[in-house]
């Protein structure tokens, strides 16, 4: 029997049940919902969370199903959510109804203007349990997780080469592609990653923001200034081959 086969007589249950409650439970049912003491009717069978609709319940099989029965009318993305589509559709409307409270800056949805003010208050509620590290955002510590676990779940589906993190994904995916986007403002050339452009761009600054701590000395690159360390640690590593 399907999971959803399942949902629908699990709700024909529910139903029979709630229509033979008496007025006296009815009325006990109302008392406890105002208490906040509402019992929980249904347990996903999976999981065993609990739920006191069984919307809710059919919602969260979602979680263990795939399913994503909410398609954006603009682009190919689906969501398990009908509230998670309405927040998607704003960034192709360009929608931000959210606003910072200490500046003003406009977001697509709640979650991202919360994690925005935390910026100015500076707290990082989210620590690593590995280390002494903390986080403003709980996503910037899953990301950081996974310097600990080795995890790499972001794989190349053109040579299997895999990655820690989406935006190392997109950089390598370039290779193959040839793609280009970042263009020096000042000279023709173009570059895959945005830090190779932040490099080259000091060829037209003159920025050397690399310095030796023993002679001050300073260099555009921090392969440079590795490089002329040796100078005064006598390091070789490179030895002469037979």
């Amino acid at each position: 029997m399907g999971i959803f086969q399942i949902l629908d007589r699990l709700e024909e249950a529910v139903e029979a049940l709630l229509d033979t409650k008496s007025a006296a439970s009815s009325s006990t049912l109302q008392q406890n919902s105002k208490a906040g003491n509402t019992k929980k009717l249904i347990n996903c069978y999976i999981c065993k969370k609990s739920f006191a609709y069984l919307s809710h319940l059919k919602t969260h099989m979602r979680v263990h199903t795939g399913e994503k029965p909410h398609t954006c009318p603009q682009c190919p993305k689906s969501f398990s959510r009908s509230s998670r589509l309405s927040t998607h559709l704003r960034f192709h409307t360009g929608e931000k109804p959210y606003s910072c409270p200490l500046c003003s800056k406009l977001f697509a949805s709640s979650g991202t203007c919360k994690q925005h003010i935390v910026t100015h208050t500076g707290e990082k509620p989210f620590s690593c349990s590995f280390c002494e590290k903390s986080f403003s955002r709980s996503d910037n510590l899953r990301s950081h997780f996974r310097v600990h676990t080795g995890e790499k779940p972001y794989t190349c589906p053109q040579c299997s080469k895999s990655f820690a993190h989406s935006h190392n994904l997109r950089e390598h995916i370039r290779i193959h592609t040839g793609e280009k986007p970042y263009t020096c403002p000042q000279c023709t050339k173009s570059f895959s990653r945005s830090s190779d452009l932040r490099s080259h761009l000091r060829v037209h600054t003159g920025e050397k923001p690399y310095t030796c701590p023993q002679c001050t000395k300073s260099f555009a690159h921090s392969n440079g200034l590795r490089s002329h360390l040796r100078v005064h640690t006598g390091e070789k590593p490179f030895p002469c081959s037979p």
